[in-house]
């Protein structure tokens, strides 16, 4: 029995898509993994953070210490979304294809990482420009 083929390009897309919650980890390495299950904790923990912003306004100093909780789940993501993307086809086969026939990832995998690397500055620049500006408004 041949074990399934991971794709690299699926593999980006996943972390894209879901990384925050762990999927792309459950992709590779199966339900097994861990640290794929511990990911949906604190991007549950930030998503509750925005919903107390949105209910009980900017004041509330609980909803800014959780919301950057979502942001670095979300980073992660990305980042695992930018490694997976760029590693070269031969050692992502070796590593998760091992003994199968070799398979270019193709354009999908590098329509990921842009992406990734899109998105991931976009969240990241974000939550750093929120957890400051709570910072300094806090001091004041």
């Amino acid at each position: 029995m041949s074990a399934v083929y991971k794709s690299k390009a699926a593999a980006t897309w996943l972390a894209l898509a879901l990384g925050s919650l762990g999927v792309h980890r459950l992709y590779l390495r199966g339900f097994g993994d861990r640290l794929a299950w511990l990911h949906a904790a604190p991007t549950l923990v930030g998503l509750y953070g925005v919903q107390r912003m949105d209910q009980l306004g900017q004041d509330d100093r609980l909803a800014w210490l959780l919301i950057p909780f979502l942001g670095a789940m979300l980073v992660q993501g990305m980042i695992h979304g930018i490694v997976y993307g760029l590693t070269p086809d031969e050692r992502w086969n070796a590593r998760w294809n091992p003994g199968q026939p070799e398979r270019a990832s193709g354009w999908a995998a590098v329509i990921g990482v842009v992406c990734c690397v899109f998105l991931g500055g976009i969240v990241l620049m974000s939550t750093i420009a929120f957890s400051a500006q709570r910072y300094f408004e806090s001091q004041v």
